[in-house]
């Protein structure tokens, strides 16, 4: 699993800044080339504006957004203070595992009273800056989830995994929700995919090497018991009752567990 992560805003900006730069050289050979050009580089602007002005979010989510893959990270960055409400005092020690783990890390960072690690599934060569960071204070770390995680039993109060397991067959889910339980000593929250969304697209398959294996609710839950990992019940029901406070809608599953004890 070691690959490279893509970006997506580079992929954009791959070879200039604005993909009709060569239509507008051209005008006087293709006018047409050059009217329809700016009309989609107008409309791609607006989208990006659209979404850097609502909610807070990034270009980089803005991006993630119209190339068609839907991320269960981003979703964890929404529900940060949903968390902080069913979770508590749980919150106060805090690993995130899955891609693009830098960016909830930065999020919980900046929380009160909590601290926060991250484990990226693949390489991070591709990091920015503040990523990089990250790494070499030895926050943020790659690792390969199919193999035990490096840290000892109950390093941390809750442990939180997106976009991640969806890419795993039965045979390494096996092996790695164990390892999370283990590594946690409050708990566990999953989230996931549902049936149906559109998640396997060119970034994700150079990714991951297969597109996510999107199941039911049904299908986790029986695999949660054949793996004696118990629902926390206590904390759903708190998660439940902030997010229809909040009005918050889940775009993604969202499963509690309790820790191995």
């Amino acid at each position: 699993m070691s690959r490279r992560p893509v970006n997506p805003s580079r992929r954009i900006g791959d070879g200039g800044s604005i993909p009709f730069v060569g239509a507008v050289q051209s005008k006087a050979r293709s006018s047409p080339l050059l009217s329809i050009g700016l009309v989609l580089v107008g409309a791609v602007l607006l989208v990006f504006y659209a979404f850097s002005g609502s909610g807070g979010q990034s270009t980089k989510e803005a991006v993630i957004k119209l190339e068609g893959g839907f991320s269960c990270t981003f979703e964890v960055q929404r529900v940060i203070p949903i968390l902080k409400k069913a979770y508590g005092d749980s919150m106060r020690k805090v690993l995130h595992v899955g891609p693009e783990t830098c960016s909830v890390v930065s999020k919980l960072l900046k929380e009160e009273d909590t601290e926060a690690w991250g484990v990226e599934p693949y390489d991070l060569e591709d990091a920015d800056a503040s990523c990089k960071s990250l790494v070499s204070k030895g926050i943020v770390r790659a690792a390969d989830i199919k193999f035990p995680l490096p840290y000892r039993a109950k390093s941390f109060s809750l442990v939180i995994a997106s976009d991640a397991l969806d890419y795993l067959s039965p045979k390494y889910l096996n092996r790695t929700l164990p390892e999370l339980a283990r590594v946690s000593a409050d708990g566990v929250v999953i989230f996931t995919g549902y049936p149906g969304q559109h998640r396997a697209n060119v970034a994700e398959l150079s990714k991951f090497g297969r597109p996510a294996k999107l199941r039911s609710s049904s299908w986790w839950i029986r695999y949660f018991v054949q793996t004696r990992l118990e629902e926390n019940e206590v904390a759903s029901k708190k998660f439940e009752q902030a997010a229809l406070k909040k009005s918050y809608t889940p775009t993604c599953q969202v499963f509690h567990l309790k820790s191995y004890h």
